[in-house]
């Protein structure tokens, strides 16, 4: 379930930190709108791995596709 709270709420910080768990952020907002994200610890360097891992992914299929594009370049010009 998400939560949404107030940043007022962290004057009382150790009920809200009650309410964090894995896959269950906490979702503060000031003024009425969204600002902050509190996640479990493990959920955050889970999250940041993957987002490295998915730049490597990325960068790799950059140079796939550069490299596809040399042989192409390169059987045109056998022919």
């Amino acid at each position: 379930m998400i939560q949404i709270r107030p940043v007022s709420d962290l004057r009382n910080y150790a009920e809200v930190l009650k309410e964090i768990s894995f896959g269950e952020p906490v979702f503060l907002t000031k003024n009425g709108r969204g600002r902050y994200a509190i996640v479990d610890m493990e959920e955050y360097e889970k999250t940041k791995a993957i987002i490295k891992l998915m730049g490597k992914l990325a960068e790799a299929e950059k140079k796939e596709a550069e490299l596809a594009e040399k042989i192409k370049v390169l059987r045109s010009e056998m022919d």
